[in-house]
């Protein structure tokens, strides 16, 4: 039976809150191990990714026992409500293990459409960034304040993000080459972190392929709520993961999307 007493919301705070406390402990740690899941290639996971996982399941457990949950460290598990708690403990294990302040905790609750609520924390900074139906907003520092994406229009004065420089294949690294070369600014290596600042309101693109779909629900979640566009390089839903196209507005988006569409 579900526990009604907290909000999906609240849920997803004790969740963020419990992975925190998971993973600090071993950030910025010289003797921290970590474990390649790839033979071929370089795909880092450390103790800290499944403690912090173990940590939100056990939050689910108590609060939200009839939901499923796809988390990127232990599967899926299904539930009997039609809802789904998409999990990553840490988005960025490489600069986790690099010392990197710009890794982050994501947390989405989907339903059949896609995410409805979106949540991107970095417990090192101590920064909270929350979408949802009736919400977005950030707490830190600084304290509480709304989130709401750029007025950008022109790809012009675009600032564009993307994780990797290769981005994913040769085509793909072509096709975002191919919007890069039209914007203000380029950035790389922020993973999550660049999709909480599109919602902030401080960059206007993030580029991105090769994804799972608990890379991108909790972004698409929080930058929906903030007033933005996620979909993937066709202009359709981007929740199941591949390409992913994040944009601070309608304009700006259907500018890159034209470029990447034909790719």
């Amino acid at each position: 039976m579900q526990n009604t007493q907290l909000s999906d919301l609240e849920v997803a705070d004790k969740m963020a809150d419990a992975a925190r406390a998971a993973i600090l402990p071993f950030f910025r740690q010289s003797n921290l191990e970590t474990d390649n899941k790839l033979s071929a290639g370089f795909d880092p996971v450390t103790v800290a990714d499944r403690e912090a996982e173990k940590a939100m399941r056990a939050v689910l457990a108590e609060f939200r026992p009839n939901d499923g949950i796809l988390g990127e460290e232990f599967g899926h598990n299904d539930g009997t409500s039609g809802r789904t708690w998409v999990i990553d403990p840490i988005d960025g294990t490489r600069g986790f293990i690099s010392g990197t302040p710009t890794w982050g905790v994501l947390i989405a609750l989907s339903e059949a459409n896609g995410p409805i609520l979106g949540v991107i924390d970095q417990p090192y900074i101590g920064e909270r960034f929350v979408g949802g139906s009736d919400v977005a907003h950030m707490i830190g520092p600084q304290g509480k304040s709304p989130l709401g994406t750029r007025s950008t229009r022109d790809l012009n004065d675009a600032i564009l993000f993307t994780t990797f420089p290769e981005v994913g294949t040769p085509t793909e690294a072509e096709a975002f080459r191919a919007v890069a070369q039209h914007v203000k600014l380029t950035r790389y290596g922020m993973d999550c972190y660049a999709y909480a600042l599109l919602a902030a309101g401080q960059v206007d693109l993030v580029i991105e392929a090769g994804l799972n779909s608990y890379d991108i629900q909790a972004p698409i979640g929080l930058i929906q709520a903030a007033g933005g566009v996620v979909t993937d390089w066709q202009g359709e839903p981007a929740h199941n993961g591949g390409r992913a196209l994040a944009a601070a507005n309608p304009d700006i988006h259907a500018a890159a999307l034209e470029i990447l569409r034909s790719f």
